[in-house]
């Protein structure tokens, strides 16, 4: 059956009134069927988030639907229908949760941090249903089991700091269906998660949609996660329908050319792309048995008492000199804990080794004082993750960009102006822009002022934590070409950290897959790509989404290496978390741990 439970129909969305008013939404119309995926994609700012807070009701004060229709067919009314658009808000408090819920897309800030998760997803249920609070707990644990909690009575007693963001996500979809609602929207679900953990996400929302017919709608400007979920695809662009039709028909035979731009934008694993390189010697950085321990105590999930987290263990990295070396691997690995340790932002424990040599020769910063720590300090430097929360919103990008010039004394006031002018220019910005304040922005615009003041200082290594993936898909593309370029330019070494094969096959020359807090395997990146041997390479490589249709996760692959105890990999890749297998080479310069 194709009988629609929600149709938007000629939506017009406006922030402002009159002559001030300016449309984000112009004539949008699509239908979300019964027991099926209806897929919301663009980049930011194409009015994708503003059309799923239309239908819920919670547009921010300062927007308004000055034209057009929701239609919500309401299953309690037989085959009756209301405009949602006329609702009163009682009946919309009883429609949101109960026919209609919706999934964020950081579940950290939908949380309440002082409430525990079981609290959380039972009031749901007690506001939509009969039930008391004893029945709520019940039904809370089932679906938590259902979800894929390992200990569903625990995680219900638990509060959302204690969960990962996975974790957290689970919760949210666990409150988001526990009413087995009609309608379930989904605001960039899996935005912030590992590729891994983005998959599994993805089958368990297929999982609870299968179990309850109810009809899905995903917001996303991911086409390789679309592609693995949605039955039907409406493109969205500046608040206007480009391109709509069955998911399958659209992704192989795109015909609007911003759909195109969309999906030569979209990342994949590719042999083809990937660096070949020949072993090299001349190395920026060598760290050798690198292991880091952290220590804690408190309160946490399974009780009170001392924690002992190894985050790495015995880990060995080389880098050669005007290169590209990708981390790769899921939240919680080890990576960024990597990356901190090499630029002496945390230090490893004892019998760590890591030299250097920034051009003057070989050197380890052990015996450095903080005086010969400041040059080290101009040579290395670091690209964050999220571009919002990297650039102070009460400095001036000029300012921004001066700052590292002022306290490493390197330039005047009239050379600082300069050289934040020629690095705007260089990173694909105006000059002219130099004197306003980062919120003036955009997302993709923000990473790139924050690469201009890593940059600023002319670093001999650059650390990329994450650069790309709070970004739109072509936006990426545009970072990743513009992170090449300048490698080439300035003679760059990069250390490019990732969850995502698919976007370093497009930048790096070695990849190390980090799992646990130890690398799995190591090789060119073109051998790895075509070659690999570790389960969770395979894995990680099996859940970059792929804008193909025909290409679909495959969830066996997923599960036999990512999120399953180093213990229980097969032969001869298994082992005890006390003592891990070590490193054997397979060919030339190709790693991989195992057993024998």
């Amino acid at each position: 059956m194709n009988d629609p439970i929600l149709s938007v129909t000629d939506l017009h969305i406006a922030f402002g009134k009159g002559r001030n008013a300016n449309e984000a939404v112009s004539g949008v119309s699509f239908d979300v069927v019964r027991g099926k995926t209806l897929a919301l994609v663009g980049e930011s700012g194409s009015g994708k988030s503003l059309c799923c807070r239309a239908i819920m009701g919670l547009l921010p004060g300062s927007a308004n639907v000055t034209r057009g229709e929701i239609t919500y067919w309401c299953p309690e009314k037989g085959t009756g229908s209301e405009d949602l658009l006329k609702t009163k808000q009682r009946r919309m408090r009883d429609i949101r949760g109960g026919g209609i819920a919706m999934i964020f897309q950081e579940p950290m800030s939908s949380l309440s941090p002082f409430h525990t998760i079981g609290a959380q997803v039972a009031e749901a249920l007690l506001l939509h249903s009969d039930c008391d609070p004893k029945e709520a707990r019940e039904r809370c644990i089932e679906v938590f089991d259902r979800v894929g909690f390992a200990s569903p009575s625990r995680a219900y007693d638990a509060y959302p700091f204690e969960l990962s963001g996975g974790m957290r996500q689970r919760a949210m979809i666990a409150m988001a269906t526990i009413c087995e609602p009609e309608l379930l929207i989904a605001d960039e679900p899996t935005t912030a998660l590992d590729v891994t953990t983005q998959a599994l996400i993805l089958d368990l929302i297929e999982r609870r949609q299968a179990e309850t017919n109810m009809a899905v709608l995903m917001v996303s400007h991911d086409l390789g996660v679309v592609s693995n979920i949605a039955d039907h695809i409406t493109v969205l662009r500046k608040g206007r329908v480009m391109e709509s039709g069955p998911a399958g028909a659209l992704l192989r035979t795109p015909r609007h050319p911003y759909l195109k731009k969309l999906i030569a934008a979209a990342p994949s694993v590719s042999a083809e792309r990937a660096h070949k390189i020949k072993p090299v010697r001349d190395l920026i950085v060598e760290a050798k048995n690198v292991s880091k321990t952290f220590y804690s105590r408190g309160r946490g999930l399974f009780g009170v008492g001392s924690l002992t987290i190894p985050a790495l263990r015995a880990v060995d990295l080389a880098m050669p000199r005007g290169k590209t070396v990708a981390l790769v691997g899921e939240s919680g690995s080890g990576k960024s804990t990597l990356a901190r340790i090499i630029m002496r932002d945390q230090m490893p424990d004892a019998g760590s080794q890591i030299r250097y040599d920034l051009g003057d020769g070989p050197f380890s910063c052990d015996a450095l004082s903080d005086k010969d720590m400041m040059p080290f300090r101009r040579a290395v430097q670091i690209v964050f993750q999220d571009p919002y929360a990297a650039l102070s919103p009460r400095m001036t990008v000029q300012d921004i960009l001066a700052e590292p010039l002022k306290i490493h004394n390197v330039c005047d006031r009239a050379e600082r102006l300069d050289r934040s002018a020629a690095l705007m220019k260089r990173v694909g910005l105006l000059p002219e822009h130099l004197g306003r304040f980062p919120h003036a922005f955009s997302g993709g615009q923000r990473q790139r002022i924050a690469i201009a003041r890593a940059l600023t200082l002319e670093p001999k290594l650059l650390i990329c934590d994450e650069p790309t993936s709070a970004l739109d898909v072509s936006v990426q593309a545009q970072v990743l070409d513009l992170l090449e370029e300048l490698r080439e330019d300035f003679g760059l070494s990069y250390l490019f950290i990732s969850h995502d094969l698919a976007v370093v096959s497009r930048l790096a020359d070695e990849i190390a897959v980090m799992c646990r807090g130890t690398i799995v395997e190591q090789a060119p990146a073109k051998r790895l790509f075509e070659a690999p041997e570790h389960p969770y390479t395979r894995a990680l490589m099996a859940a970059a989404p792929n804008p193909d249709p025909d290409h679909k996760l495959d969830l066996n692959a997923i599960s036999l290496g990512a999120g399953a105890q180093p213990e229980n990999w097969p032969a001869p890749f298994g082992y005890d978390r006390a003592t891990p297998a070590p490193l054997h080479e397979v060919e030339g310069g190709h790693f991989v741990r195992k057993a024998g």
